[in-house]
């Protein structure tokens, strides 16, 4: 475990009591849920505060994870990819409400009955242009050739709903503000994003390009199995691409405050800033569970006394990223895992964030909330399992079920569990041929409880089928 202080803001800032909390709890929480590395930094007062790395960067060989471990970040990606559109804006070169096709000429859309030359910029931000998500798991060993993002493009870019109507996650969108960036400048999306963004905020550690010189190798990921995962690369960059250590991304934070927090050095007005944490479209689907709002590269909630909480994060092959923010009070924190077990672990890291900052519980909490209810169920559930499956096989023993594959004496109530056991195993077989399920990522361990109580319901549901009521015995009790 390492630990460090960084900038002027030392441990009076956030607590010793806090700091030593997280340091006795975190890596419980990495042993129950079989995360192998994570790194995290506080921001308090604009100011990183204080940063510490936990567990494995590479559990073969034994290499620990530190604060300077450079980590893929996933979709961190698409809220720096946001301020570089917007440093777009400040010079001038576009506007947000413009046609996205009135800037592009390298790549021309596909035919679609949506009407695509109408998507915005502002709408491709906030996940509203109605394109899909496009694609997951194109990815590529970083030496490996890979398709160009015109070419990508060709083959993603698909309309599901007509611009502006909708909130609809898409990576595509990004790609396509990738596109913008480099028919605009004239530079490669990642040399611009280094000189423009990166640099000038002083993530020295981040690029968007996987480099060999980086400061640390890149560690692997870790699928829900806990199979390692090598690094890999995208042939785009701008939803998903980016490279950068705990402390890189801790200054990306601390650059999004205002008000008394905003660094003057920033590449962006302050108006800018809030600009980026506008809400434009209310979220939808599982999305609305954790926030009310996407703005431009940021998800957006209301917590105590109305005040504004701005958050991001990544999912990637064998890694889990957050940052949270509450830019007016100069509040963060960021998380990075090697592992997609860890979505129950980065919520409770922000409810120990939440309560040290005297704030209502944030969204993504409800994730750990939610686990505790689905574990409680689980056993609930198996319990009445086992009791129905004892009623069954004590009847038999006493003589008022008999074994029984007849389907000519078979009752309406059987037919019914033939037909309910035939789709969960269906179910069940999918379940099993898949490498990765929300369900399992989002509740590691419980949902793989949960899946075998879906075999137990199954085997309920067979032993109802087959082990029916002896007419015999009930003759016997009639005559009686």
């Amino acid at each position: 475990m390492e630990s460090q202080q960084v900038g002027k803001n030392d441990r009076d800032g956030i607590g010793d009591d806090y700091i030593q909390q997280m340091g006795q709890q975190i890596p419980r929480w990495m042993d129950k849920y079989e995360v192998p590395g994570v790194t995290i930094a506080v921001i308090d007062n604009g100011i990183i505060s204080w940063s510490e790395a936990f567990g494995m960067a590479d559990l073969d060989e034994e290499v620990p994870m530190t604060t300077k471990t450079v980590c893929r970040v996933e979709s961190i990606s698409k809220s720096v990819t946001a301020r570089g559109v917007m440093k777009l804006v400040e010079m001038g070169s576009i506007s947000l409400d413009d046609p996205l096709v009135k800037h592009i000429h390298s790549w021309q859309f596909p035919p679609s009955d949506f009407g695509v030359h109408s998507i915005t910029i502002r709408q491709l931000l906030a996940h509203s242009s109605g394109l899909s998500l496009g694609t997951l798991g194109n990815e590529y060993s970083p030496n490996e050739s890979k398709p160009s993002l015109r070419e990508s493009l060709s083959k993603e870019v698909k309309m599901v709903s007509k611009p502006g109507r909708v909130f609809n996650y898409s990576n595509t969108g990004y790609h396509l503000l990738e596109l913008l960036i480099e028919d605009i400048t004239g530079h490669t999306y990642s040399d611009y994003m280094r000189e423009e963004i990166l640099k000038p905020i002083g993530m020295t550690n981040a690029d968007f390009e996987w480099s060999e010189n980086f400061m640390t190798p890149v560690p692997n990921g870790h699928e829900l199995n806990g199979k390692p995962v090598p690094v890999y690369v995208y042939s785009e960059k701008a939803a998903g691409g980016l490279f950068a250590n705990v402390e890189d991304v801790a200054r990306f934070v601390s650059f999004g405050m205002v008000g008394d927090y905003y660094v003057p050095e920033n590449v962006l007005s302050e108006k800018s800033i809030h600009e980026l944490y506008d809400p434009v479209t209310e979220t939808a689907g599982v999305y609305s569970l954790v926030s009310e709002y996407y703005g431009l590269g940021h998800f957006i909630e209301t917590i105590s006394g109305g005040q504004k909480a701005v958050f991001g994060g990544g999912q990637g092959h064998g890694w889990m990223t957050h940052f949270h923010l509450l830019p007016d009070t100069g509040d963060g924190i960021v998380i990075l895992t090697n592992s997609s077990r860890s979505w129950p672990l980065i919520a409770n890291i922000l409810s120990l964030w939440s309560d040290h900052n005297g704030i209502d519980s944030v969204g993504m909490e409800l994730i750990g909330q939610a686990g505790t209810a689905f574990l409680i169920l689980n056993i609930f559930i198996l319990m009445l399992c086992v009791l129905i499956t004892a009623r069954i096989l004590y009847g038999m023993y006493a003589g008022r079920r008999i074994f029984s594959i007849d389907l000519r004496k078979f009752s309406l109530f059987q037919y019914v569990c033939l037909f309910l056991s035939l789709i969960l195993a269906a179910v069940l077989i999918w379940i099993h041929s898949q490498d990765y399920l929300f369900l399992t990522s989002i509740f590691p361990g419980t949902g793989e409880f949960f899946i075998f109580i879906l075999w137990c319901i199954t085997l309920v549901l067979l032993l109802s089928m087959l082990i029916r009521k002896s007419y015999n015995h009930t003759a016997q009790i009639v005559d009686s």
